[in-house]
């Protein structure tokens, strides 16, 4: 290992305040997916729109980074619906990068789930996803229906919960108790408790639910909802963006650019401004004040009303008691690795591989959050980017690389919470390697030919995901997912103070296409009728 350097990979423009060009129609604080695809939509709208971004380059969890001679993505490991164009996450994606940016299939076998020593996988298209379980658990074919049945009502519920993030408070709340009575009664269940209605085999469950890295709940904890909407967004496959993560921001850019808009980068906004009552704009870390009739945060609700929020606005005790019914999500640690040679000559697959030592997921968790040295690593999720980029090869000829996430706490790093990053000292590199170890030897147990291939790797922590992307205890999915969390109504684009608005993952779900269903919302919401247009060729077609 050696000491960091900074990344090569730059999107974006630099921000300086004589680079300026307004008036704006608005402002988007943080370029992550939802707040750029709310700035594409509205640019397509005629809206000049200003992204600014704190990080040195463009994309937030998408963006992508390069080190030592390989390239990395921090977040895009794979995205489902991407296959046909008829999806609402492919047609979003054709629309805010003007149909710019391209699509690779992952293997059929996009996702391997390891209990122990046995594996079954999960396979693309519904009747060979019935098909492979089945085969798994033969025993098991009507609970396998009758899941697969509760994915696709959990499917048709979802267009009110959407609507209802949108219409006025006087008709969402109407609208929200019509949905209750028609909703299946299971909807907003924990996923343990709904599978386990329908089957008592603790194996098939934990092959059902073998994705909860996914949105960083164990099935006990999370709500039914979210665990059906990434089922079902993988139910047709997984894919890459070809190019690498860093083409998402790449290809919107563009076309937030032909409205007259920018995304600027090194833009650190410190505070919005409120006057009379209404966000008037913001203020920069360097005093510069940009002003706008909208300000729209994608810095996630945590940030947005702790930190950006004057403390005299109006509504800010409101939102300080909201807090307080919501939870941040889960913490990660990522080994990046590098090897001096191709996927193909090293039999990478383009399959995720999820390595758990066993079915019973919360008592595995409890375990290793109370005794980490003492107990197995309760979830190891291994990707191989650059076996799933076609294009990989031609951009490193002769390197390949391997990206492995598990479980970190936020808590076993506080201590070095402020140092400098890439200063921390040997303290905090020391405990970084030893977990690297660990998960190097869980890669080598899968693939032991690589032992001794390996030519670079590097361990990022919470303290990495605050530094770089804001998250000030290194949650890598905005809000836990708990039913809870889907019963709030303050969730959503419109907030409580006149002129400011919300976008990102914390109005709907985790995830890129979720966080682009909140960016397409907050469009609709700032619109009015005028984004109803936007809002039926994305849903319908």
């Amino acid at each position: 290992m050696s000491s960091p350097k900074p990344s090569t990979i730059r999107v974006g423009r630099r921000y300086r305040a004589n680079r300026l060009d307004g008036p704006y129609d608005a402002i988007i604080i943080g370029s992550g997916i939802g707040g750029l695809t709310a700035a594409a939509c509205m640019s397509k709208m005629g809206k000049k729109v200003l992204v600014l971004e704190q990080h040195y380059t463009a994309g937030g969890f998408t963006h992508s980074y390069d080190r030592n001679g390989y390239e990395w993505d921090v977040g895009v490991h794979y995205i489902g619906d991407m296959g046909a164009d008829h999806t609402m996450g492919k047609r979003l994606f054709d629309h805010i990068t003007d149909g710019q940016l391209h699509w690779a299939p992952m293997d059929a076998h996009y996702d391997r789930i390891f209990l122990g020593d046995k594996h079954v996988d999960l396979v693309a298209g519904p009747d060979a996803f019935r098909a492979e379980l089945i085969k798994a658990f033969p025993e098991e074919e009507s609970a396998i229906d009758t899941y697969l049945d509760y994915l696709r009502k959990v499917s048709r519920a979802m267009p009110g919960i959407v609507l209802g993030k949108v219409l006025p408070d006087l008709a969402a709340g109407p609208l929200s108790m019509l949905n209750k009575r028609r909703a299946p009664d299971f909807l907003n269940k924990t996923t343990r408790e709904v599978l386990e209605s329908i089957t008592s085999n603790q194996e098939l469950i934990a092959v059902l639910t073998g994705q909860w890295g996914d949105n960083g709940l164990p099935p006990a904890e999370s709500s039914f909802i979210i665990h059906s909407l990434i089922a079902r967004h993988y139910l047709h496959g997984g894919y890459y963006p070809i190019g690498g993560a860093s083409e998402m921001a790449k290809t919107i850019i563009p076309v937030v650019q032909q409205g007259g808009g920018e995304v600027f980068t090194y833009a650190d906004v410190t505070s919005i401004l409120i006057e009379k009552g209404k966000a008037v704009g913001v203020r920069m870390s360097d005093g510069a004040e940009i002003r706008s009739p909208l300000v729209i945060s994608n810095a996630g609700v945590f940030n947005t009303f702790n930190t950006l929020l004057p403390k005299d606005a109006p509504n800010w005790d409101y939102y300080q008691g909201k807090l307080t019914t919501v939870k941040r999500s889960m913490a990660s640690n990522c080994l990046y690795i590098g090897l001096q040679d191709t996927a193909e000559n090293l039999g990478l697959p383009k399959t995720n591989y999820w390595i758990y030592p066993g079915p019973n997921y919360e008592k595995q968790v409890q375990d290793f959050m109370e005794d980490p040295e003492a107990n197995d690593i309760p979830l190891t999720y291994i990707s191989f980017p650059s076996a799933k980029d076609p294009s990989f090869s031609e951009r490193y000829p002769g390197r390949a690389t391997i990206e492995i996430v598990a479980p970190g706490p936020f808590e076993w790093y506080e201590a070095w919470a402020d140092k400098t990053w890439g200063k921390r000292g040997d303290d905090y590199e020391a405990k970084k390697e030893e977990y690297a170890q660990r998960l190097l030897a869980k890669l080598y147990e899968k693939f032991p030919h690589l032992e001794g291939k390996v030519d670079y790797y590097e361990l990022s922590t919470p303290l990495s995901t605050n530094y770089f992307c804001r998250y000030s205890k290194g949650e890598i999915y905005g809000l836990d997912h708990t039913p809870d969390r889907f019963e709030l109504d303050w969730l959503k684009p419109k907030t409580r103070i006149p002129g400011l608005y919300l976008t990102g993952q914390d109005i709907m779900t985790c995830g890129v296409v979720g966080a682009m269903l909140g960016g397409l919302l907050t469009t609709v919401a700032v619109s009015g009728f005028k984004g109803l247009p936007l809002a039926k060729k994305m849903f319908v077609g």
